[in-house]
């Protein structure tokens, strides 16, 4: 089979328009003929677009210019509970099949920067699985080994990406349906912060946790991905502002960080999953991060209400009706897993949300002290004939370490971390506290560069990281007086979550000076072309959203500004203005504030 492209990259599809190389004409109809053929031995879509249905976005694009739309003529495809105007949304139930008449608002801002829906593609009946074998139009096979699934329930999402046809794709989650067939496709897999993409349009699983996600095979590009479409929508009820720290700008090369690692991990009985996670987290120790043991137990206890509390309810609303009315509408497996659904009780409901708080309270302060959590994305895979012989404990297997993401609300990146010896891809997720997405997808594509996995689709890997620092939801402040560790103002740090990072000197530039007033006794330190040292400092970290107020209650002639530091990084810090130095005195042939504090 003949490939019109061997790279469907974003950075390389877009070299290829302005070239003059490729029109889009020639590479959706390729990729369409393509899909087809590959259709007919694994069904991953349920719906392609027909030729007649792709011409009027291909003549959309005719009349305009590839520099002009950032995803111009980019191939993707979407899950078939996903609106798209004028082709029919089955959530893989032909009996619940409608044909919406605008785009679901995702869809619709994909397609005005200049993408193409290839088509709709297959998944586990109303999104309803891990696995991607619970469908009426056939059980996806895993991209790279045709006795494993392909992963649910997003599985002709991933395969499409897989299998060289888009250059990404649409899926969903809710329990880890974009994560689990990243993690079995070779892919990198997007759980966007809850309400980051509009899911207006989107057939609701759980609507209360339901994301939107993007499955591609690079961090790099799920990170344009976002930058482009997280905007609130007013369709979308539980749609939320992204913060400016999870900008696209967010996206950059990690610096030093802190990364949890479960004490005791779970991997079924498999054999080569464990050293396959240690080399997970050698590439992260590799980047930059420093592992720290934590208790997954609280995480994992929160995973069980997913399915064994009233959530299953919420399912049940969308599928319900159709059950009640005609039950062989649906298949048993899927009428299995929410059968216990109408048993639940309003008082249930609270008193498992109650639960859930609590089990977030404690998961949320173990976060508060690393930037991050690894773990596999699943603990083993499994085949295609044990899925047969115990469809609901293997699935069960499968969304082991991703039940409890949605539930407490954090944000997770599914990213390739190896090959198991049968050729089957494996993989680790990070996951961390909400809008930290872009921060995530750095370390994900620093582990990819480390790694050096090859590609799915006959895609090659870049071989650089943007030069600015990758950002999280947290901000770096260099003190280097009052506000040092066990000084008078320190608890204006810790009182808001402050954390201290490294005890560390400055660039040798800089001069201290003891400022004139008080109490407390404050030092200036000061930039100088000459005759400046190396002062020592502390690099304290605290959250974003309380910078602010830090910073409103520092007193003239201090303030925050830019502070080089020995290893040549510029964190944010304190700066005195010149002015402020009329009757300091000269204190820098002590090194530091707490030296000369105890020299007097």
């Amino acid at each position: 089979m003949t490939h019109f492209v061997h790279d469907l990259r974003l950075p390389q599809l877009a070299a290829s328009y302005r070239s003059g190389a490729l029109t889009p004409r020639q590479l959706l109809l390729g990729l369409r003929t393509q899909a087809e053929q590959l259709n007919e031995s694994n069904p991953l879509f349920i719906h392609l677009l027909t030729e007649a249905e792709l011409e009027p976005y291909l003549t959309a694009l005719e009349n305009n210019n590839p520099e002009e739309l950032p995803l111009y003529g980019v191939p993707f495809a979407l899950k078939d509970n996903i609106d798209l105007a004028g082709i029919p949304t089955t959530a893989a139930c032909p009996a619940y099949a409608y044909t919406p008449e605008k785009s679901a608002t995702l869809v619709q801002q994909l397609i005005d920067l200049g993408a193409v829906p290839l088509g709709k593609s297959n998944l586990d009946q109303f999104a309803t699985g891990l696995n991607g074998t619970r469908s009426p139009y056939g059980a996806c096979h895993n991209a790279t080994h045709p006795d494993y699934p392909a992963g649910g329930s997003s599985s002709g999402s991933a395969l499409s990406v897989a299998l060289g046809l888009c250059s990404f794709a649409l899926g969903t989650d809710t329990a880890g349906s974009g994560r689990v067939p990243a993690a079995l496709n070779n892919l990198v897999g997007l759980k966007q912060t809850r309400g980051l993409l509009s899911v207006a349009g989107v057939v609701p699983a759980c609507r209360t946790l339901d994301c939107v996600t993007y499955f591609a095979a690079t961090a790099a590009e799920c990170s344009t991905l976002l930058g482009l479409t997280a905007k609130q929508d007013s369709a979308d009820d539980y749609s939320r502002t992204n913060p400016l720290w999870n900008a696209a700008d967010a996206f950059g090369t990690p610096r030093p960080f802190r990364f949890g690692v479960p004490k005791a991990v779970e991997f079924l009985g498999c054999t080569e999953s464990p050293a396959l996670f240690d080399q997970a987290i050698e590439h992260l120790k590799a980047i930059g991060g420093t592992p720290v043991e934590i208790d997954l137990t609280p995480f994992m206890a929160a995973a069980k209400l997913l399915y064994d509390g009233p959530w299953v309810a919420e399912r049940y609303s969308v599928a319900g009706p159709l059950i009640e009315s005609d039950p062989d509408a649906v298949l048993p497996v899927i009428r299995a897993v929410l059968e216990k659904a109408p048993d639940f009780t309003a008082q249930d409901s609270f008193e498992n949300q109650y639960r859930l708080q609590a089990f977030k309270v404690i998961c949320d302060r173990v976060l508060s002290d690393v930037d991050c959590i690894l773990t596999p994305t699943i603990p083993r895979p499994v085949t295609l004939a044990e899925l047969d012989a115990e469809p609901v404990a293997r699935n069960s297997d499968l969304g082991y370490y991703t039940n409890f993401m949605n539930l407490l609300d954090y944000t997770a990146v599914a990213v390739p971390s190896g090959f198991m010896a049968n050729g089957l891809p494996w993989g680790v997720t990070l996951f961390s506290r909400a809008f930290t997405d872009h921060y995530l997808l750095s370390l994900a594509a620093a582990v990819q560069q480390h790694s050096g996995l090859p590609l799915s689709g006959e895609r090659s890997l870049d071989s650089s990281l943007p030069t600015t620092p990758a950002r999280n939801d947290m901000a770096r402040v260099v003190v280097c007086g009052a506000h040092l560790d066990g000084l008078p103002l320190n608890w204006q740090l810790r009182q808001r979550g402050g954390r201290l990072l490294q005890a560390t000197k400055s660039s040798p530039d800089y001069k201290l000076y003891a400022l004139a007033g008080g109490p407390p006794m404050r030092p200036g330190m000061l930039r100088v072309s000459e005759g400046g040292q190396a002062i020592k400092v502390e690099v304290w970290e605290l959250p974003s959203r309380e910078l602010g107020s830090f910073l409103t209650g520092i007193p003239a002639p201090l303030g925050l500004g830019k502070v080089q530091l020995a290893d040549g990084r510029w964190e944010t810090g304190f700066i005195c203005d010149p002015y402020g130095l009329e009757g300091a005195s000269d204190i820098t042939e002590f090194g530091g504030w707490k030296a000369w504090l105890a020299s007097r």
